[in-house]
């Protein structure tokens, strides 16, 4: 029998990237996939976010290999769309048993120099955003007493990092919302952990090297500090990491931080 078989993930930012590997990887696994994504271009940070036709080819991979998906478009600032979601979620399946909070975004900007609205909108979709859909799939879990939430945090999530300040600070308030969560939870049978990527190879880094004028790899190479010799790991090594924490192996794992970092923190 599959790992995940008879369990239900509910993904955010599903469309490319991160959320799209361990979408993939977990209904390879045999879960079933509610795949949620804005789908949608945002005016910030100003690079390409997934579509809608990234969430329809998503659909069309994971019952390719043998799993429900269901997709949907929303943004996760969005309370009413979230909520539509995740009920339609447990009207489909029956229950959540894992859930990858990974939508996010990241962009350069030295503190004092970042308007309110580029912060505003750091803080409300990789923080808050997580926040929102967590409050409504908690009681799913709370019901039927088990599940387990991966929280998608960074390796600046455990350390500052220059002109990424409003970066940094939602991400250390997941690996907080983490432990806090653990504490809570941890009486219905539901595991909260975080996991903590060094750069990853995704569309994120063509958008941000179009804000610095470089290429990916030149800031990948430049900036990441990774002690192996590679400028960033791949989305497959953060699906990796998700089965691992999401699987029975993990039972008695919560309330900590699974680093990939390629050696980056040592330093």
């Amino acid at each position: 029998m599959a790992e995940f078989s008879g369990r239900v993930a509910f993904v955010t930012g599903a469309a490319h990237g991160q959320g799209r590997a361990t979408a993939i990887a977990l209904a390879k696994g045999g879960a079933s996939i509610a795949a949620y994504d804005v789908a949608r271009p945002l005016e910030y940070p100003g690079y390409g976010m997934g579509t809608s036709a990234d969430l329809e080819s998503l659909k069309a991979e994971c019952e390719a290999a043998g799993s429900a998906c269901i997709v949907f478009a929303g943004d996760v600032r969005d309370d009413e769309a979230v909520t539509r979601a995740v009920d339609a979620t447990v009207e489909r399946f029956g229950r959540i048993d894992i859930l990858f909070n990974n939508a996010g975004i990241c962009a350069y900007g030295l503190a004092h120099e970042l308007t309110e609205e580029e912060w505003d909108s750091m803080i409300d979709i990789n923080l808050k955003g997580a926040w929102l859909v967590a409050r409504r799939v908690i009681p799913v879990m709370i019901a039927q007493k088990s599940g387990t939430i991966i929280n998608n945090s960074s390796v600046a999530g455990l350390r500052g990092m220059r002109r990424l300040s409003h970066y940094a600070a939602s991400k250390w308030g997941l690996t907080g919302l983490t432990k806090s969560w653990a504490l809570e939870l941890a009486p219905h049978g539901v595991r909260v952990n975080s996991i903590h990527p060094t750069g990853v190879n995704t569309p994120m880094n063509d958008g941000l090297a179009w804000l610095e004028g470089k290429t990916a790899e030149e800031i990948a190479e430049a900036s990441a500090g990774n002690l192996l010799p590679v400028p960033w790991i791949e989305p497959e090594d953060v699906a990796e990491a998700v089965l691992y924490l999401a699987s029975d192996r993990a039972r008695y794992v919560t309330g900590t931080q699974l680093v990939l970092d390629a050696g980056l923190l040592t330093r």
